[in-house]
């Protein structure tokens, strides 16, 4: 967006537009035309700031200027007239003129949630929200969205229209949903961007494990929500849970890319203010909110973490928090999971029979997740046969290049 020495502009402008973003929608309600609007204040931020300097409301002179640029487009449409009574209707005329250094106080703080929970409508598919959420909220460009997830630039271009043309005929307003969806449609933001943490911190396909771009984004997106539900307990867990697993990144990998498993990792590479940061994030939700999911997973990395060697890990108490976890989540990875802490505690026999009910569960019976852990406690169990058969079958199920290689090698060990 800007020159390498305007970095301090670009991470500004980039925090602001879901805000700007979400005031024009609230005041005009035409989310395609309000979102290039944005993209021209951006522009002009970006051109004007680094030489006159940063105004004393930022937030407002782009709003302005945003509010600018749709108004003169709505007056060139041939609606115009119809458009203009409708928010003459809805608010004020001297609202929408209203000094930068007044705009966007108060009510406009909730925007960017609001925004958020709008990129979540429960009409759009999973795949749609996560693309709508990293376009409006999220500031990446259509191609960078494609890019990410491995599909043409004009696949994901219709998916983005599609979602924005579905919210436009589900005919909601722009503002809070009622109470009563409040809940389920916040549970679908966590949700939405724990899905974008898990892409980037292991991408699903291609040649790179790993996706940092996508993971620092869901971090800060949700350091986002957090400050907007501060005493929201499982939004708190989800952002710990971020810092705690991408404080092992820089150890995930080798100088080739090639996998390394966390009981395998240099342990002081890890980034020990997010393990801080997490750590104390998650101790904080646990004393004083209700439990949930993300905190528990939270709570589990934290002690991963707080290993010196992998031989020092707490697996007892790991297990003790996934069979809490797995009586409020019905979620195959829990019992995946579950499976290796109960190895690790009780032996692998115990794992392998966890692991036979998954068998039959459609949703994991496939993956290539079930295999592999599958073949680890095969071969921690003494049968290296089994063991290479499941490593192999976990090799062809992935599509990441990474974990493909690293599955085939450990069959080729065990051969």
């Amino acid at each position: 967006m800007v020159g390498p020495l305007d970095t301090r502009i670009e991470d500004l402008l980039r925090e602001l537009a879901p805000q700007v973003l979400g005031a024009l929608v609230r005041r005009f309600g035409h989310f395609d035309a309000a979102e290039d609007a944005v993209q021209e204040a951006l522009l002009a931020g970006a051109t004007q700031w680094p030489e006159e300097g940063v105004p004393d409301n930022p937030r407002g002179w782009l709003i302005r200027v945003g509010f600018r640029r749709l108004t003169d487009q709505l007056r060139s449409e041939q609606a115009r007239r119809e458009r203009e009574d409708n928010l003459a209707v809805r608010q004020p005329r001297d609202e929408f003129l209203a000094p930068a250094a007044d705009m966007g106080r108060s009510g406009d703080s909730d925007d960017t949630l609001i925004l958020l929970l709008m990129c979540c409508h429960p009409t759009l598919t999973g795949a749609s929200q996560i693309a709508l959420t990293l376009r409006a909220v999220g500031g990446l460009t259509t191609e960078e969205i494609a890019k990410a997830f491995l599909v043409p630039e004009s696949t994901m271009g219709q998916r983005i229209s599609r979602a924005k043309q579905r919210i436009k005929s589900s005919g909601e307003p722009f503002g809070m949903p009622p109470p009563d969806e409040r809940a389920e449609r916040m549970g679908a933001v966590l949700h939405v961007l724990y899905l974008i943490f898990n892409e980037g911190y292991t991408a699903t396909s291609g040649s790179a494990l790993q996706r940092s771009d996508l993971a620092r984004e869901a971090i800060r997106l949700t350091r986002m929500v957090a400050k907007l539900l501060p005493d929201d307990g499982e939004v708190a867990g989800l952002l710990a849970l971020m810092l705690l697993t991408d404080a092992r990144r820089d150890a995930r990998t080798g100088p080739d890319g090639e996998l390394i498993p966390l009981a395998e990792q240099d342990r002081t590479v890890w980034d020990n203010a997010a393990i801080e940061e997490g750590t104390a994030l998650v101790t904080d939700a646990m004393s004083r909110t209700e439990l949930g999911p993300y905190q528990l997973q939270a709570a589990i990395a934290a002690l991963h973490d707080e290993a010196g060697r992998a031989e020092e890990t707490d697996w007892p108490q790991i297990l003790a928090l996934y069979g809490v976890l797995a009586q409020m989540s019905d979620n195959p990875m829990v019992t995946l999971n579950r499976a290796v802490a109960a190895a690790m505690v009780h032996g692998p026999q115990a794992g392998l029979t966890m692991l036979e009910p998954l068998d039959e569960d459609s949703r994991i019976a496939e993956h290539h997740r079930l295999a592999a852990v599958r073949a680890h406690l095969l071969d921690l169990a003494g049968e290296p046969e089994a063991a290479i058969a499941q490593y192999r079958f976990a090799a062809r199920r992935t599509t990441s290049l990474p974990e493909q290689r690293y599955l085939e090698a450990k069959a080729a060990r065990l051969a």
